[in-house]
């Protein structure tokens, strides 16, 4: 359990810091394009997590789960055949796509994306995916072995890299139209990519070098790739689906209740390019807990552990609790002030606190998603991805034409709390966990809705008497820490007692929400 604490550690620690490089690069970014522009770079996005769906997503997966059972079982081998066996899928699928998404540049923009303004950055998608995806398998393949060091050193230099790619392309060679601006920043992403991919091949060479494999002592069969493969693409790739048309529909559903097309783009630039990523910024710990459970969950299972997987998990999701919980409350108390003073756009804290519950259930589904992986039910976890892209999707068509953005947002938290919800049942009955409402859900929002309530009152009472804005997120956030720890002592736990399942008050809470 200590390797699994020091690795997620290790990857929060670097996720919480890609997390708030990407937010920066996202402010210069708002800053040099405008929302218009924002929002149309947001139509492209989708595409590339389409291409990366039908090529990468269910392969590195797979990687991560197989290597992780291989390296178990001693047969390093085994290890080194699977990375180089996915490698293979992954060229064999990714080329040929590639190409054919550049031929068809002009009319995917126009046809699919509804705007031929968004043609060159998807025809650039093309060599991106290609890149990411090598280096995506690559590092999954260290996480299998439990190697997190090389991949979130990688990470953190990826990050830099990549904003300080783009905004030197928009600076140097500024576009004459939005067209030309968004080839900017999707050719910083390959440029990006490009020493991504290059390093972590370099070390996970070096690796080999010193650690040479013994020969495979059973045959990595391509069947046995596809087994997980395929139902987490396909999962991947119907969600984004899902998600692309949402994206799509968005804009096209605002102008059909009577909005402008530029204005409707610049709402939806807004809102998916600035506040929904000012929420994410603490979810850095959700990805790193994710990439660490999905490899040890498999180990588990390879040697027969369920005890200690159930084990596992119990402390996964009341970790989440206890850290996404405080964190997204005082987002919705400073992120008004945060948004105006960080984006220059006073519309950028709109929503925030229903977002931040969609934030917030999305995070419980994305870790109970990886639970699921990790104990090899990539079926149920498929199925419950797309229930929920499919809430949102509906609530997009006949909520947005009659409400706008509020019918946006209103589908946000029902369809996180429609895949949150059936991964937990999923995760359950798996598992043969009892749930613990309390421990896991009730003390620690209810700490988190009390510092919240007092956070809001000291910080408008702290602008009032004229502190400047950052000084007054800053106290805020400090006397938050002190209010939320409070708050738990208060329920007669700490942020260990949850953890650990320790202390007078967890068993009997334990008692009670087994009853």
């Amino acid at each position: 359990m200590g390797s699994i604490v020091a690795g997620t550690l290790l990857l929060t620690a670097t996720g919480l810091f890609s997390q708030a490089v990407g937010f920066l690069y996202r402010i210069a970014l708002s800053r040099l394009i405008g929302a218009e522009a924002m929002g149309l770079y947001q139509l492209v996005m989708p595409v590339y997590s389409v291409l990366m769906s039908l090529t990468a997503v269910g392969l590195t997966v797979a990687v991560s789960t197989l290597t992780a059972r291989y390296h178990a079982l001693g047969d390093t081998g085994a290890v080194r055949l699977t990375l180089r066996r996915a490698l293979g899928c992954f060229l064999l699928v990714a080329i040929p796509l590639g190409a054919v998404v550049v031929l068809a540049s002009d009319p995917i923009s126009v046809y699919l994306m509804g705007d031929a303004r968004t043609r060159l950055g998807i025809a650039l998608l093309a060599p991106c995916v290609l890149l990411t995806g090598v280096e995506n398998l690559h590092k999954h393949c260290f996480y299998g072995m439990g190697r997190v060091g090389p991949p979130a050193a990688s990470e953190t230099v990826e990050q830099l890299i990549r904003a300080g790619a783009v905004i030197a392309l928009l600076v140097l060679l500024p576009a004459r139209s939005e067209e030309g601006t968004v080839g900017l920043i999707v050719l910083g992403m390959v440029l990006c990519e490009v020493c991504s991919a290059t390093v972590l091949a370099l070390l996970l060479w070096r690796y080999w070098q010193r650690n040479p494999p013994a020969p495979a002592q059973g045959q990595v069969r391509y069947r046995r790739l596809a087994t997980t493969a395929i139902p987490v693409g396909l999962t991947s790739l119907l969600g984004t689906l899902l998600g692309s048309a949402n994206a799509v529909l968005i804009p096209a559903r605002l102008v059909a209740g009577g909005a402008q097309a530029s204005q409707a783009m610049a709402q939806f630039g807004v809102v998916c390019g600035m506040t929904l990523p000012m929420l994410a910024l603490p979810t850095g710990f959700v990805g790193a807990l994710g990439l660490v459970m999905v490899p040890d969950l498999a180990r588990r299972t390879a040697q027969g552990n369920r005890q200690a997987a159930a084990r596992f998990l119990d402390r996964a999701v009341s970790a989440t609790s206890l850290l996404m919980a405080p964190a997204l409350a005082l987002l919705t108390v400073v992120g008004p002030t945060l948004g105006e003073l960080l984006f220059r756009e006073e519309r950028a804290g709109a929503f925030l606190i229903p977002l931040a519950v969609g934030t917030l259930l999305g995070c419980y589904q994305g870790v109970l998603s990886g639970a699921l992986n990790g104990l090899g039910l990539q079926g149920r976890g498929a199925r419950n991805a797309i229930l929920s892209d499919v809430a949102q999707l509906a609530c997009t068509w006949v909520l947005v034409p009659q409400w706008g953005l509020e019918g946006f947002v209103l589908g946000f938290v029902l369809s996180a709390l429609v895949g949150a919800g059936l991964n937990l049942v999923c995760v359950l009955r798996a598992a043969k966990l009892r749930a613990r409402p309390g421990a896991w859900f009730a003390r620690p929002l209810l700490a988190a809705l009390f510092m919240g309530a007092w956070c809001q009152l000291f910080f408008r009472i702290l602008l009032r008497a004229g502190c400047p804005e950052g000084w007054a997120c800053a106290l805020c956030v400090l006397m938050g820490l002190v209010l939320y720890s409070a708050a738990l002592l208060a329920q007669g736990l700490s942020p260990g007692d949850l953890l650990t399942r320790r202390g007078r008050a967890g068993r009997e809470g334990d008692g009670r929400c087994g009853s």
